[in-house]
């Protein structure tokens, strides 16, 4: 919390909207509140002369601040302790000029009470105090049955467990005139957040693309709310949903894609889409009338939108939903890559797309769709490619939250264009070195083949010495003689005939070979066992004795460099106050390759 006479600043707030909280940083200003989502970036602003009436109560785990505006718009704010409530009690009367009250629950846990609904709120009452309440915009559908009425609630898909359904049973009236149970259900539908598609639509734009959800939907514009009607499929999607609008041009310059950031997504089955995202090319256009008379468009638009409306389908769907949805639409700035275009070609997961620098931000689509802040992001990181040949790189960030987004196989030519844009943002890069140069991304292929790899080296040389040593091997052993008939008619003879010599000569030529073979066979056999041992010492060569240094041995002369170094060392030193030894050392680098030969002859 920081608090500065005019102002309060608490960074660890959480408001509650449709049952679910978020988490963000609320400013009690002099003349306003605003609170920021961390998650979506979305700011809303409540301002003095709109506020009500202000309430401090105890809930689950600590303290909720409660404004309720002129138009029964309520505001909770919960995460504070019991010691702001003073500070917060002056400030509140001193410029909002209202009271901050304390207001105790119920904690009776009876099920039985009264109901009162005030503003945007019902409210039951245990005993003259309040046991809870429920905000009618939470209401997605109210229906009555004889006494009862049964309330449904829109789905929490941030939590675990979500309430869904409530019943009321109500007792009838001793007065026949009076219906208690349809005036409570009167009552909640009033404010209730239930989408009622009643009369006409403004417009209808017939057979769009849409990417995501895929498939072709009729849009049709009602006065809150955006209606999809496809073939399998209806979603309606009201205005303060909508976050932003990006209108972005595709790679080929053929195609355009208007992308709809929503919050709370949209639902089918158990996928949620927060992007709306429709394709248009530039050459289809389009003529839409509004169904609303020629005063009222004048008076709420400006003259911004006329009746009849004709051009290309993408702006006249565009210009439409930002004039009915209030919401500015963002469009690339001033990035430029290869060739002038203003978006990088990369993968995502396992998908092709488009990554889209903004001014305030990065936007990928289309599958699946990211939009990244800068405000949220921590730092950057450009990576080598993870491919053979090295013509591509990786763009990573890394948001506060932690959360990683990889954008892979971006060509190399895209690097500078991207550093350039990184840079001037002011965003952080992992990987820049102290001097302000990051690794040179630039290298081409045939380049990185001439630089030396030691561990290839070692291997190489590993590879030649087990070759060397097979051959010789197999020199020691006995070579087969070519056969030879000219030479060796005498040995084939005595082989194939049985009638050479006698048996005793024979045994006696055999029993020769055989003691000429036992000689050979013993330093054969030294020799295996010797070039297993060298085999085994080069294997592990840690076991390898070195020679011992000798003490009394004679240093070596220093360089040529170093006896230059020593004597300016002072000069860098004073010319450069507080220079570290690394930075002195390039300094020093960088003068001694502008020395001529003839003045390095000297040292």
């Amino acid at each position: 919390m920081t608090e500065n006479g005019q102002f309060l600043d608490y960074k660890n707030v959480f408001q509650e909207n449709r049952g679910a909280m978020h988490d963000g940083r609320l400013q009690l200003l002099k003349e306003k509140i605003v609170f920021k989502n961390n998650k979506t970036g979305k700011i809303d602003s409540i301002q003095q002369n709109d506020l009500h009436s202000a309430l401090w109560r105890r809930v689950a785990r600590d303290f909720e601040l409660k404004f309720q505006m002129n138009s029964g718009q309520v505001f909770r704010f919960d995460g504070f302790k019991e010691m702001e409530f003073e500070r917060l009690k002056d400030f509140v009367k001193n410029y909002y000029k209202i009271d901050l009250e304390h207001q105790e629950l119920s904690g009776k846990g009876w099920n039985w009470g009264t109901t009162d609904f005030e503003g945007n709120e019902m409210m039951f009452q245990v005993g003259q105090k309040l046991s809870f309440e429920i905000p009618l915009n939470n209401v997605s559908q109210c229906t009555q049955n004889k006494d009862e009425v049964t309330m449904e609630f829109h789905q929490n898909d941030d939590s675990e467990l979500s309430l869904m359904e409530m019943r009321f049973f109500i007792p009838p009236s001793q007065d026949e005139m009076i219906d208690k149970v349809k005036d409570f259900h009167d009552n909640v539908m009033a404010k209730a957040d239930v989408l009622q598609v009643k009369g006409t639509a403004i417009c209808v734009f017939q057979d769009l693309q849409c990417l995501t959800p895929r498939g072709r939907y009729d849009i049709r514009m009602y006065p809150k709310f955006i209606q999809l009607h496809g073939k399998t499929f209806d979603y309606k999607i009201t205005y303060t949903s909508i976050l932003r609008l990006f209108l972005l041009p595709h790679k080929d310059q053929r195609q355009i894609f208007f992308v709809v950031s929503l919050d709370p997504p949209l639902k089918q089955g158990m996928t949620r889409y927060h992007f709306l995202i429709l394709l248009f090319y530039k050459e289809d256009d389009l003529a839409v009338e509004l169904s609303l008379p020629d005063d009222e468009i004048e008076e709420r638009f400006g003259g911004k939108l006329q009746k009849d409306m004709s051009g290309p389908m993408y702006e006249v769907v565009s210009r439409v939903m930002k004039h009915l949805v209030q919401r500015k639409i963002t469009v690339p700035g001033s990035f430029k890559g290869l060739n002038g275009v203003q978006s990088i070609t990369c993968t995502y997961k396992a998908s092709s797309g488009f990554l889209f620098p903004l001014e305030r931000g990065f936007m990928y689509v289309h599958k699946p769709p990211v939009h990244i802040r800068f405000d949220e992001i921590a730092y950057v990181n450009f990576a080598r490619g993870t491919t053979k040949i090295n013509k591509s790189f990786d763009f990573e960030i890394e948001t506060r939250s932690k959360n990683n987004f990889v954008f892979s196989n971006i060509e190399r030519d895209q690097y500078a264009s991207l550093y350039d844009f990184v840079h001037n943002k002011q965003l952080k890069i992992k990987n820049i070195g102290k001097d302000g140069a990051d690794f040179d991304l630039m290298v081409d292929s045939d380049e990185d083949a001439d630089v030396h790899d030691p561990y290839m080296e070692r291997m190489k040389q590993e590879a030649a010495e087990r070759e060397k040593q097979v051959d010789d091997d197999d020199d020691d052993e006995s070579e087969d003689d070519d056969f030879q008939p000219e030479t060796n008619v005498a040995e084939v003879e005595e082989e194939y005939n049985s009638d050479v010599g006698s048996a005793s000569s024979g045994a006696s030529e055999e029993e020769e070979e055989d003691g000429e073979e036992e000689v050979e066979e013993k330093p054969k056999k030294r020799k295996k066992e010797k070039v297993m041992k060298e085999r085994r010492q080069k294997e592990t060569p840690g076991k390898v004795k070195r020679k011992k240094k000798d003490p009394n041995a004679p240093k070596r002369p220093q360089s040529a460099y170093f006896l230059w170094l020593n004597e300016n060392r002072g000069r860098f030193k004073a010319e450069n106050k507080g220079i570290s030894v690394t930075e002195l050392t390039k300094l020093a680098g960088k003068e001694w390759k502008k020395i001529d030969p003839d003045e390095k002859q000297v040292f």
